[in-house]
């Protein structure tokens, strides 16, 4: 991995830590709205929108992690999603690591722990497998 990339990589982790958890309106005051859900505030006086001392912070550009690392896992490498055993060919272990879908049994998860072995590749999400 390259000197420059591992440092963009650090960055991101050091951003994700004080990045802060955004809130969606009325979550505080209503049990049925999710706070995962986020929704942009749309009312004229919604304080939020306005940015307003002593709300919960809106979402903005700025939060972004680096370009260079957008859609990588904490590695370094590249995700890939696999769902069946020749999903793995054409792969390289020095850029990709494998994960495995949520759909896929027991009896065709470990042909592709195996595959993957041989390969040399890393399976992000192999735990509980034996």
């Amino acid at each position: 991995m390259k000197a420059t990339l591992r440092r963009l990589l650090k960055l991101r982790l050091k951003m994700n830590r004080s990045r802060p958890k955004f809130r969606r309106l009325n979550t505080l005051k209503l049990k049925r709205i999710d706070e995962e859900s986020w929704r942009k505030p749309r009312g004229i006086d919604n304080k939020i929108k306005w940015c307003r001392k002593g709300y919960p912070p809106l979402v903005r550009v700025g939060y972004r992690g680096p370009k260079a690392t957008r859609g990588l896992h904490p590695s370094g490498l590249v995700e890939v999603l696999v769902h069946r055993p020749e999903d793995l060919e054409g792969l390289t272990p020095d850029v990709h690591c494998v994960r495995i879908a949520h759909t896929v049994g027991r009896r065709k998860r470990l042909q592709i722990i195996d595959k993957a072995k041989q390969l040399g590749l890393r399976v992000v999400n192999a735990v509980g497998v034996e």
